[in-house]
């Protein structure tokens, strides 16, 4: 300054030359005097080192609930949970899953010791409860989830069957006494099992029909089946879904249509009109002949005596292996004899059922979506299906999305309306000749993000994550979405956070093993959860919550401490 107090140098030269520093420097530099201060604070500034320091796209806009970019980016600075603040040990073998309840209060996790522990969710977390699983012949817990007030608790795992069998069960768990309720079978144990409503919990069966055909039958389950009156149903079948090529049904999830218009939608800025399709929607009018709508029973019926005597008389061409014969003939039975999708014809939103699928071979490489009707959400009503029609014996699917690789993981965001999925890709181009020999799969994970208010894939990919089984060894990375942020685990020892507006990563938060699950606190977004193969789950904080948590309390002033004495 000049002795009037004339700044030496104009607001335009200092803003340059502050362009030219990092963010700590600008912000050290405006404790300089006021008139550096006022500069550091410039928003263009603050725009330019944004896009500098996160290496953001220019043509991605600032969150629209941002109020400037320089808290824009104190947020992305500041308020991530990469701070390792506890690391809990009381597990004693892999830990595979973590859920918080919707309150935010307790969490649970589930590990191959074979045990469901139950936790304080409190400044320093501790153990509630620690229920015990293989008085029951289980093998591990794999998975849970709180009931929507936090009452009850599902607790999915793997059953030791006869000769090694692929069954597993759901264990229903009272958070009120820690009292065991009940236990539904769960086949394939990889179906995992959710709720429907406080009360309902959906699970599934496996049926085989042929050496790679089946079946898969979804049951709706009332939570307790101490039921004296034989007049009331514990159970009833929602779908009945027919598998090709030796996939499956697993990892079944429900999204609750209604909450879709919440202020939630960061996705929604930007322009996503480019961004690939990867739907079809078998509802809709198609000559294809995967469409298991198909056409009209007697049409069916005819192209299929047509079919038969070609092959009898040794006429297709090429020659077709027993076991593309059995997926032709399997899919030509189902034409005519599949129920369409229903349509609501209420004006209130219902739920979506989601879950991986496939139709080529037994990796699941689809995601299959069903609307769950108003009158398909109790045990209430006819329990087989009785008011289906005698040809109907499969439902159709109302959409699939096919992701062309291997699905390793699937997650809602808060207000359910985009799904997150984590994938291996298969090569481009890739053909499945084989069902039982699908193709290799990329080492780098894909999560891709989905609309289901659109049925498209919006944004692209996000990417830094890894993963190293083959196809044939593959298991579920569990990833969590709060309402900034998405975070996964993966193979290389580390979970990831990015954003979900500027699809950036983060954050890596280091393991000594793998990293299966990530949970957020649904409550407080700047708390994170990660479950490891090394037997450990660590809470991360935000820098911002660690501060506070540190910062010293004030002592009491004297004349307060005096006055509180003279009171006694």
């Amino acid at each position: 300054m000049e002795e009037g107090g004339t700044p030496l140098l104009p607001d335009c030269l200092i803003y340059q030359i502050f362009l030219s520093l990092g963010p700590a420097d600008v912000l050290a530099a405006g404790q300089v005097c006021r008139q550096w201060h006022a500069v550091s604070l410039d928003e263009f500034l603050w725009r330019e080192q944004f896009y500098r320091y996160y290496q953001v796209a220019r043509d991605v806009p600032r969150h629209p609930a941002a109020t400037s970019w320089y808290e824009e980016f104190r947020r992305l600075y500041d308020m991530v949970p990469c701070v390792e603040v506890q690391t809990l040990r009381e597990h004693s073998d892999q830990v595979l899953h973590l859920s918080f309840s919707h309150s935010g209060y307790q969490f649970a996790s589930c590990s191959k010791d074979c045990t469901v522990k139950i936790w304080n969710n409190d400044l320093t977390i501790s153990l509630l409860h620690s229920a015990d699983m293989r008085p029951y012949n289980w093998s591990y817990t794999q998975f849970s989830q709180f009931n929507q007030d936090d009452s009850l608790l599902l607790a999915s795992g793997v059953f030791l069957g006869p000769h090694n069998s692929s069954s597993g069960e759901i264990a229903v768990i009272s958070l009120d006494s820690f009292v065991l309720l009940s236990r539904v079978r769960n086949k394939p144990y990889d179906v995992f099992g959710c709720w429907l409503t406080e009360t309902s919990l959906i699970s599934g069966n496996l049926h085989r029909i042929g050496d790679i055909t089946s079946c898969s039958v979804l049951w709706l389950n009332h939570a307790f089946q101490d039921v004296e009156s034989e007049n009331v149903n514990v159970v009833k079948r929602l779908f009945k879904i027919q598998n090709l090529n030796a996939s499956t049904i697993r990892t079944v999830m429900v999204a609750d249509c209604s909450r879709f218009d919440s202020p939630d939608l960061l996705l929604d800025a930007g322009d996503t009109a480019t961004a690939p399709c990867r739907v079809f929607d078998l509802g809709s009018s198609s000559d294809s002949e995967d469409e298991v709508a198909g056409p009209a029973p007697a049409h069916a019926k005819e192209g299929f005596r047509r079919f038969l005597d070609r092959v009898l008389d040794g006429r297709t061409q090429p020659p077709l292996s027993e076991r593309v014969l059995e997926t032709r003939v399997a899919k030509l039975l189902a034409q005519g004899h599949t129920k369409p999708p229903e349509r609501s014809t209420a004006s209130t939103r219902n739920k979506y059922l989601i879950f991986t699928t496939g139709c080529l071979t037994y990796s699941p490489h689809q995601i299959g979506i069903k609307q769950i009707l108003p009158h398909q959400m109790t045990t209430a009503g006819p329990v087989l299906g009785e008011g289906r029609g005698s040809d109907a014996f499969f439902d159709a699917l109302d959409h699939v999305i096919d992701v062309h690789g291997h699905i390793i993981g699937m997650g809602l965001s808060p207000d359910n309306r985009y799904l997150y999925v984590n994938s291996r890709a298969w090569p481009s181009g890739a053909v499945v000749a084989d069902p039982m020999q699908p193709p290799p799969i990329a080492e780098e994970i894909d999560l891709l993000v989905f609309d289901l208010k659109t049925m498209r894939e919006v944004r692209r990919a996000l990417r830094a994550h890894r993963a190293y089984t083959p196809n044939d060894e593959c298991f579920f990375i569990f990833l969590d979405v709060s309402r900034d942020f998405v975070a996964s685990g993966a193979e290389d020892r580390h979970g990831y956070i990015w954003d979900r507006h500027y699809n950036i990563c983060l954050a890596k938060l280091q393991h000594e093993d793998v990293v299966n699950s990530v949970a957020f606190s649904p409550q407080e977004q700047e708390l994170l959860l990660t479950a490891s193969d090394d037997a450990t789950i660590k809470a991360w904080r935000s820098p911002r919550t660690v501060r506070t948590l540190q910062a010293p309390r004030p002592h009491p002033r004297p004349f307060f401490s005096w006055f509180a004495n003279q009171r006694r």
